[in-house]
């Protein structure tokens, strides 16, 4: 090896150049923690800026839900509180012995929406008084594929109007 400036190449040589390293207290030449701290001050907002691109997606979903008959009002009553406890409920549909919940989901992939879409009726079942009924159904789809259904006409009708709605 060679010596020369620190970062720069020995000319004419395919050799590293050897650079100093300050003092860091322990051995082994460990760089300095300035050297650390802009290293990591570098790399920061790219990986902040990954995490949020990944964290910030938002899925469609849609869970079935069906069982023995209950009385219309109580499912109704059950669906409006399962509204309030789960604010970003978008749209129920319901007779005596299903209904259909849609809503957006913002989770960093599938696997942690679908997750969180199969624990919604059974945690929100007491709360909320819920019809003791089971998952028939669910489907997760990506915000884009949603849009793209909708723009070719086929797929669930947009939820419009909000809220809790008899079939």
């Amino acid at each position: 090896m060679t010596r020369g400036r620190p970062g720069a190449p020995a000319r004419g040589t395919a050799e590293r150049t050897l650079t100093s390293v300050g003092p860091t207290g322990s051995a082994g030449g460990a760089r300095p923690e300035g050297d650390r701290r802009a290293e990591r001050d570098r790399t920061a907002p790219r990986a902040r800026e990954e995490e949020r691109r990944e964290v910030s997606r938002l899925w469609h979903v849609t869970l079935s839900v069906s069982g023995a008959e209950a009385p219309l009002k109580e499912v109704r009553r059950a669906l409006e509180q399962l509204a309030h406890d789960h604010p970003f409920l978008l749209t129920s549909r319901y007779a005596n012995d299903h209904a259909e919940i849609r809503y957006w989901e913002e989770a960093r992939d599938l696997h942690d929406a679908a997750a969180v879409a199969l624990r919604l009726w059974g945690e929100h079942r007491s709360t909320a008084k819920l019809p003791p009924w089971e998952i028939v159904g669910l489907e997760v789809i990506d915000r884009e594929t949603y849009h793209q259904r909708i723009a070719e006409g086929y797929g669930p009708p947009p939820a419009s109007p909000v809220g809790v709605h008899p079939y």
